[in-house]
């Protein structure tokens, strides 16, 4: 099994491109999925439907929330259906088993006074300072994921056209930036930047104080603390503020499909889609919509 779970891996890197994130979340299933089988002396190439249900149940019965069964389903069908594909089994036991229901929840979203208050709380008074501000201002400014902003690279951005290029896999987009994002963006990345990275060649946007690439668990660090400066009561993460983005835009009058291409929603299924929407059009009402355009 562990050849076939390295194949299927490789697949998934190589041919559907996923990113790196998405792929450890595929990894770290299909290997707790390998434990189970191996532990219960299941062959995993003649599992049937019911054993599969056994699994999803024992998951359920350790603590697993709705949604994170639901993800384990997702992997381990694909896991089957690219053995089916390359013909190691007949037939997919995963065909007739349906995902549990997970209830939608109303995302967490800030008040325009709680975004006020959280964006006005890092000082401009030293390089964490700068940085911070930029990194909190850039993040409501773009609504990207976490993954997307730790990603980025330096070139990436367009001050000058106060543009944000974010591409993941094989999909890109543009987002404007507002004024006081590319104010804050501009400083960090003329004064703070240069002193906090220890090697040129280094093309990381957002660094941590050690010169290397922020990772995610900086990131949602710095928020959480900057969330108690400001003594604000809701939980408060990386995706609160892209919830927040979103609703502030249609609040304040964007169209959905505007907002949509600005998020990178999955149903947005092609380069050739996002460029409906970019520079001007997406700009100018980007500067109409947003808070602190």
């Amino acid at each position: 099994m562990d050849e076939q779970i390295k194949l299927f891996l490789n697949f998934l890197q190589n041919d559907k491109k996923l990113s790196e994130n998405t792929l450890q979340s595929y990894r770290r299933d299909i290997l707790q999925f390998e434990k189970y089988v191996t532990e219960n002396d299941i062959n995993y190439l003649e599992i049937d439907e019911k054993a599969i249900k056994d699994y999803l149940k024992y998951l359920t019965e350790i603590g697993k929330k709705t949604s994170t069964v639901s993800r384990n389903l997702a992997t381990i069908r694909s896991f089957y259906q690219y053995l089916y594909r390359t013909k190691k089994i007949t037939s997919n036991p995963t065909n007739n088993i349906q995902s549990p229901k997970i209830e939608k929840r109303v995302p967490n979203v800030l008040t325009s006074e709680e975004i006020e208050l959280l964006l006005d709380q890092p000082k401009d008074v030293d390089l964490k300072g700068t940085r911070d501000k930029a990194m909190l201002e850039f993040a409501y400014a773009t609504g990207m994921r976490v993954t997307e902003i730790i990603d980025l690279d330096v070139d990436d951005i367009d001050l000058e056209n106060s543009l944000a290029k974010c591409t993941t896999g094989k999909k890109s987009r543009t987002i404007p930036l507002g004024t006081l994002s590319t104010k804050a963006l501009k400083e960090y990345i003329e004064q703070a930047r240069p002193i906090l990275i220890k090697d040129e060649n280094n093309k990381a946007l957002f660094v941590n104080l050690n010169g290397s690439r922020l990772t995610r668990q900086g990131f949602w660090k710095i928020i959480k603390y900057y969330k108690e400066q400001a003594h604000i009561e809701k939980d408060i993460t990386p995706h609160v503020l892209r919830h927040s983005f979103a609703t502030h835009l249609l609040q304040n009058g964007a169209d959905l499909k505007s907002i949509q291409a600005m998020l990178g929603h999955s149903d947005i299924s092609s380069t050739q889609v996002y460029t409906q929407f970019q520079a001007p059009e997406l700009k100018k009402i980007y500067k109409k919509s947003h808070p602190r355009a």
